[in-house]
């Protein structure tokens, strides 16, 4: 209710495949976006909740019931104009928001993700620390320590403090939580490039090489000496200048970096197969499948990619699904071709309409 421009909107899911279509700006990304922010407690554009919240209205409300390894799971979350969201699991509110992430695994493929590409290289750390989070609390309170160590250390370089002790506390901190994240993030993407590669190599017979490579300060050595050795610049700097809040990603076509050499439609093949190849990860860690949001992903791709993309969606290796488009010739094939139970809606001025469904 009053999320952005859908007013209200009740929807019964199919539980493998439901589709939406509708002219741009009818509300399809919303109801998606909506979907995404109930498994990870924000929006999947980073947009403040206060502007999640519909124009004119002080209150939006999201509700999401799953069947969830053979029990029903009632989430719930209310956002009100200038107060703290409430998050709910079964009536019950959560004591910290980062509790509910991994409940509800979830894999979103977009529009949005060109920033992966174009953007900073927050966006790449963001996008591997989302993926390890959802499966693995331990990394998710590394990440947490790691970043508030790193804010009080900070705070200590702007007042211009110069009490060694204080840093040498922040600093082994920053060290201990900063390794363990490092680990992981290496394992993940040695475990994503094979899987990666091979879908984009179904996506696309062009014989172009793809690429992921972990930069990273953590891979000279220690990094709590390194620390200690930039204090002085960071004192001058006013921040810290080393550590794993420094990591990117590196993503290659050919070996050049695709930020430079990618077309449009380069660019899109390239992270259908990395989001595939994320979902193939979840899968693997998971009693679950993970949910799939497909949004408007057949935009700037030729046909030949477009029949290999809806021939991959339509296997069995996928659980639930939500796809958007403008087009309804896709999402007609799409449902043609999988012969499984779906749902297609009609999305129009942020009301939803069911036109099909089908059960088996």
């Amino acid at each position: 209710m009053n999320y952005k421009n859908i007013r209200q909107a009740e929807i019964l899911c199919s539980v493998k495949t439901n589709c939406f279509f509708g002219n741009n700006g009818m509300g399809k990304t919303n109801l998606l976006d909506a979907i995404y922010y109930l498994s990870f407690c924000k929006s999947h554009i980073h947009a403040p909740d206060s502007r999640l919240i519909r124009n004119g209205e002080e209150l939006c409300v999201l509700q999401g019931f799953y069947d969830y390894e053979g029990k029903e799971e009632d989430v719930f979350c209310a956002i009100r104009r200038g107060q703290r969201k409430q998050f709910k699991r079964n009536k019950k509110e959560y004591e910290r928001l980062s509790e509910h992430i991994g409940l509800l695994p979830l894999v979103m493929i977009s529009p949005a993700d060109s920033d992966l590409i174009r953007g900073g290289s927050d966006e790449r750390r963001r996008f591997v620390d989302m993926i390890i989070s959802q499966h693995d609390k331990p990394y998710l309170h590394s990440l947490i320590q790691y970043n508030k160590a790193m804010m009080q250390r900070n705070v200590l370089l702007r007042d211009h403090c110069n009490d060694a002790s204080l840093y040498d506390v922040l600093e082994m901190q920053m060290g201990v939580y900063g390794r363990q994240i490092y680990e992981k993030r290496v394992m993940l993407i040695d475990r994503l490039i094979p899987v990666f590669n091979e879908y984009h190599s179904m996506i696309c017979n062009s014989g172009e090489t793809v690429g992921l490579c972990y930069v990273s300060q953590l891979a000279k050595g220690d990094l709590a000496e390194e620390l200690r050795k930039s204090r002085a610049k960071d004192l001058l700097l006013g921040y810290s200048s080393t550590g794993i809040h420094k990591d990117d990603i590196e993503m290659t076509l050919d070996e050049e970096l695709m930020r430079r050499i990618g077309s449009q439609g380069q660019n899109k093949t390239y992270l259908i197969a990395l989001k595939l190849a994320e979902f193939a990860y979840m899968a693997s860690k998971g009693i679950t499948k993970p949910i799939l949001l497909l949004d408007d992903i057949f935009d700037k791709l030729d046909a030949e990619r477009v029949e290999k993309i809806i021939g991959l969606v339509s296997g069995d290796r996928f659980g639930q699904i939500f796809i958007t488009d403008t087009n309804r010739k896709y999402l007609d094939r799409i449902l043609e071709a999988m012969e499984q139970d779906y749902s297609l809606f009609k999305v129009e001025q942020g009301e939803v309409q069911l036109m099909e469904n089908k059960t088996t």
